[in-house]
Protein backbone atom coordinates (compact mmCIF):
# COMPACT_ATOMS: atom_id res chain seq x y z
CA UNK A 1 0.00 0.00 0.00
CA UNK A 2 2.94 2.42 0.91
CA UNK A 3 4.26 1.78 -1.99
CA UNK A 4 1.52 2.32 -4.50
CA UNK A 5 0.62 5.64 -2.73
CA UNK A 6 4.35 6.62 -2.87
CA UNK A 7 4.12 6.23 -7.08
CA UNK A 8 0.66 7.88 -7.13
CA UNK A 9 2.10 10.86 -5.37
CA UNK A 10 5.07 11.16 -8.09
CA UNK A 11 2.80 11.12 -10.69
CA UNK A 12 0.18 13.15 -9.52
CA UNK A 13 3.54 15.69 -8.92
CA UNK A 14 3.43 16.45 -12.14
CA UNK A 15 -0.42 16.93 -12.39
CA UNK A 16 -0.23 19.92 -9.78
CA UNK A 17 2.82 21.73 -11.31
CA UNK A 18 0.76 21.59 -14.54
CA UNK A 19 -2.31 22.60 -13.65
CA UNK A 20 -0.37 25.48 -11.50
CA UNK A 21 1.80 26.50 -14.57
CA UNK A 22 -1.27 26.20 -16.47
CA UNK A 23 -3.90 28.46 -14.16
CA UNK A 24 -0.84 30.79 -13.75
CA UNK A 25 -0.89 30.95 -17.84
CA UNK A 26 -4.53 31.75 -17.75
CA UNK A 27 -4.29 34.59 -15.52
CA UNK A 28 -1.57 36.14 -16.54
CA UNK A 29 -3.34 36.33 -20.01
CA UNK A 30 -6.10 37.36 -18.75
CA UNK A 31 -4.58 40.03 -16.94
CA UNK A 32 -2.45 41.53 -19.59
CA UNK A 33 -5.13 41.18 -22.63
CA UNK A 34 -7.94 42.32 -19.95
CA UNK A 35 -10.13 39.85 -20.66
CA UNK A 36 -13.67 38.52 -19.01
CA UNK A 37 -13.65 35.50 -16.47
CA UNK A 38 -14.61 32.96 -17.94
CA UNK A 39 -16.38 30.08 -17.15
CA UNK A 40 -13.34 28.39 -17.90
CA UNK A 41 -11.07 30.08 -16.41
CA UNK A 42 -12.87 29.76 -13.25
CA UNK A 43 -12.82 25.83 -13.91
CA UNK A 44 -9.13 26.11 -13.77
CA UNK A 45 -9.06 27.64 -10.92
CA UNK A 46 -11.34 25.38 -9.66
CA UNK A 47 -9.29 21.86 -10.51
CA UNK A 48 -5.81 23.69 -9.86
CA UNK A 49 -6.65 23.50 -6.26
CA UNK A 50 -8.53 20.40 -6.37
CA UNK A 51 -5.22 18.76 -7.44
CA UNK A 52 -3.04 20.06 -5.11
CA UNK A 53 -6.12 19.01 -2.23
CA UNK A 54 -5.68 15.63 -3.39
CA UNK A 55 -1.96 15.65 -3.70
CA UNK A 56 -1.98 16.55 -0.07
CA UNK A 57 -4.41 13.50 0.85
CA UNK A 58 -2.18 11.70 -0.81
CA UNK A 59 0.82 12.95 0.30
CA UNK A 60 -0.56 12.68 4.32
CA UNK A 61 -1.34 9.09 4.22
CA UNK A 62 2.01 8.78 2.54
CA UNK A 63 3.76 10.66 6.06
CA UNK A 64 2.16 8.45 8.36
CA UNK A 65 3.58 4.91 6.79
CA UNK A 66 7.03 6.87 5.49
CA UNK A 67 10.02 4.85 7.45
CA UNK A 68 11.95 8.25 6.86
CA UNK A 69 9.31 9.98 8.83
CA UNK A 70 8.52 6.89 11.62
CA UNK A 71 11.75 5.68 12.46
CA UNK A 72 15.14 7.33 13.43
CA UNK A 73 18.04 5.82 12.73
CA UNK A 74 20.98 7.62 15.17
CA UNK A 75 24.50 7.02 13.74
CA UNK A 76 23.48 7.27 10.38
CA UNK A 77 25.30 8.79 7.57
CA UNK A 78 24.46 12.71 7.26
CA UNK A 79 22.37 11.59 3.91
CA UNK A 80 20.05 9.96 5.64
CA UNK A 81 19.89 11.82 9.04
CA UNK A 82 19.25 15.06 6.32
CA UNK A 83 16.72 13.12 4.30
CA UNK A 84 15.07 12.12 7.78
CA UNK A 85 14.51 16.01 8.74
CA UNK A 86 13.62 17.25 5.31
CA UNK A 87 10.50 14.49 5.09
CA UNK A 88 9.74 14.92 8.77
CA UNK A 89 9.69 18.50 9.25
CA UNK A 90 10.43 20.78 5.82
CA UNK A 91 8.45 18.89 3.01
CA UNK A 92 5.73 18.04 5.14
CA UNK A 93 5.02 22.08 6.51
CA UNK A 94 5.93 23.90 3.19
CA UNK A 95 3.77 21.62 0.97
CA UNK A 96 0.35 22.26 3.70
CA UNK A 97 1.55 25.76 3.49
CA UNK A 98 1.16 25.77 -0.52
CA UNK A 99 -1.72 23.99 -0.58
CA UNK A 100 -3.23 26.77 1.86
CA UNK A 101 -1.84 29.21 -0.11
CA UNK A 102 -3.87 27.72 -2.94
CA UNK A 103 -6.49 27.50 -1.12
CA UNK A 104 -6.62 30.71 -0.39
CA UNK A 105 -6.01 32.20 -3.25
CA UNK A 106 -8.80 30.21 -5.28
CA UNK A 107 -11.51 30.99 -2.49
CA UNK A 108 -10.32 34.65 -2.74
CA UNK A 109 -10.42 34.76 -6.75
CA UNK A 110 -14.16 32.92 -6.49
CA UNK A 111 -15.52 36.08 -4.21
CA UNK A 112 -13.92 38.87 -6.20
CA UNK A 113 -16.52 40.92 -8.48
CA UNK A 114 -13.92 42.57 -10.87
CA UNK A 115 -12.47 40.28 -13.66
CA UNK A 116 -9.02 41.89 -13.28
CA UNK A 117 -8.92 41.46 -9.51
CA UNK A 118 -9.65 37.65 -10.13
CA UNK A 119 -7.15 37.02 -12.46
CA UNK A 120 -4.33 38.83 -10.26
CA UNK A 121 -5.29 37.39 -7.25
CA UNK A 122 -5.03 33.68 -9.11
CA UNK A 123 -1.73 34.76 -10.44
CA UNK A 124 -0.33 35.91 -7.11
CA UNK A 125 -1.75 33.05 -5.02
CA UNK A 126 -0.70 30.37 -7.20
CA UNK A 127 2.77 31.93 -8.28
CA UNK A 128 3.61 32.29 -4.41
CA UNK A 129 2.67 28.76 -4.34
CA UNK A 130 4.54 27.09 -7.11
CA UNK A 131 7.56 28.63 -5.81
CA UNK A 132 7.23 26.71 -2.63
CA UNK A 133 6.60 23.87 -4.58
CA UNK A 134 9.36 24.16 -6.69
CA UNK A 135 11.81 24.66 -3.94
CA UNK A 136 9.94 21.81 -0.90
CA UNK A 137 10.29 19.02 -3.70
CA UNK A 138 12.60 16.36 -3.66
CA UNK A 139 14.49 16.72 -7.09
CA UNK A 140 17.03 14.36 -8.06
CA UNK A 141 19.56 17.01 -6.93
CA UNK A 142 18.14 18.04 -4.32
CA UNK A 143 20.82 17.94 -1.57
CA UNK A 144 18.86 17.49 1.20
CA UNK A 145 16.43 14.36 -0.45
CA UNK A 146 17.36 13.70 -3.73
CA UNK A 147 14.35 11.12 -5.55
CA UNK A 148 14.01 10.32 -9.30
CA UNK A 149 11.80 12.31 -11.32
CA UNK A 150 9.33 9.43 -11.28
CA UNK A 151 8.55 6.38 -9.73
CA UNK A 152 6.94 3.40 -11.44
CA UNK A 153 5.98 0.09 -10.26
Amino acid sequence: MYYTLLVFHSVSRWFVLGSLIYAIITAYRGLSRKQAFTPKANAIRHWTATIAHIQLLIGMAIYVQSPAVLYQTFGSPDKVVNEQIFFKYFHISTMILAILIITIGSAKTKRLKEDSAKYQTMLRWFTAALVIIFIAIPWPFSPLAGRPYLRTF
